[in-house]
């Protein structure tokens, strides 16, 4: 009689932690991008600039720390003029994590694919959010927020910030993902001067 082996698709906590932290380093890298290469099945764009590499490359080990300790509730990427520093778009990923997992290192039952099609659905509406949001074509910069329990252990290259809001921005809810661990929502907030002069 043959037998048939049953794969289960695990996440723990740590799993689930990297594979936040790496969606937010494709989400941040946009906004310096050089070279292609294929991730959640889609070509995407990765940056060449060392500085920028590195500050990435911290950027993911802090994320996920929190991300483990069940310490981060959203974090929010900010697109800003270089000149004025006036905020045009602000990409707000908000965040909430099993706490059962957290405090008791359970772990949960997601399939790697349907977390790579749900990630795939929020890279696809990123890329296609060039045709609602307004052409950027002044020199600019980025800054990532990070919203964190009071308790938690601030490294000194991380400083407070005001929140650095659009006043009356338009906005864009875009799909979610969840890996059974972390659940992750996605709005756009953008300045859009066309509506503004209505």
């Amino acid at each position: 009689m043959a037998s048939r082996t049953i794969a289960k698709d695990i996440i723990t906590l740590r799993g689930s932690a990297a594979i936040v932290s790496e969606f937010f380093v494709y989400c941040t890298i946009g906004a310096y991008t050089q070279k292609k290469v294929k991730k959640y099945g889609l070509p995407m764009l990765l940056t060449q600039d060392e500085g920028v590499k590195t500050f990435i490359a911290n950027l993911t080990a802090q994320l996920s720390e929190w991300l483990e300790g069940g310490k981060l509730q959203r974090v929010v990427l900010v697109i800003m003029s270089k000149a004025t520093n006036e905020v045009l778009e602000r990409w707000n990923f908000s965040i909430e994590t099993d706490s059962e997992v957290v405090e008791k290192g359970v772990s949960r039952e997601k399939s790697d694919k349907e977390i790579m099609r749900e990630i795939q659905a929020i890279m696809r509406q990123i890329a296609s959010s060039i045709t609602y949001l307004p052409c950027l074509d002044e020199p600019c910069v980025f800054d990532v927020l990070a919203y964190t329990d009071k308790d938690v252990a601030v490294p000194f290259t991380w400083i407070e910030s005001d929140p650095k809001l659009i006043s009356n921005p338009q906005m864009v809810k875009l799909h979610s993902f969840d890996t059974k661990i972390h659940k992750v929502d996605t709005i756009v907030s953008y300045k859009n001067d066309e509506w503004d002069e209505q």
